[in-house]
């Protein structure tokens, strides 16, 4: 049971990095490319974003802490919508993306517990 959880642990560990790239740049791109997800508003992208996030960091680092985890990714919003409100950029700053953000992490807070817990990985908050 152990050697299939330790294996999706390094696979999202793998995507977590370049899904955080791709975030960031799709959030500062003056211009980004139209996506699938635009009809369904930006809140949603910005939820979609994060709870996969979160649930990549979470289940890469099944160890580590999902206070601290969450804290981080939270951290990554504001300085998205700090970024944002650059006027150069172009593009707009909304405490509600945030809001958006931090909702998307602790509903994906649920599936890293799952996770962790039918896994056998120590639960820490």
């Amino acid at each position: 049971m152990k050697r299939w959880a330790d294996m999706i642990a390094r696979m999202a560990r793998l995507a977590f990095w370049p899904a955080l790239v791709f975030a960031l740049v799709m959030a500062i791109l003056p211009k980004p490319p139209e996506l699938p997800t635009d009809d369904l508003g930006d809140k949603f992208q910005h939820m979609l974003a994060f709870f996969t996030l979160t649930v990549l960091a979470g289940t890469g680092w099944p160890r580590g802490s999902l206070v601290r985890a969450a804290l981080w990714l939270s951290l990554v919003g504001v300085g998205i919508e700090v970024v944002q409100a650059i006027p150069a950029l172009h593009r707009d700053s909304d405490w509600r993306d945030w809001v958006a953000d931090s909702a998307a992490i602790v509903v994906g807070l649920g599936p890293v517990f799952i996770f962790r817990r039918i896994a056998g990985f120590p639960s820490q908050a």
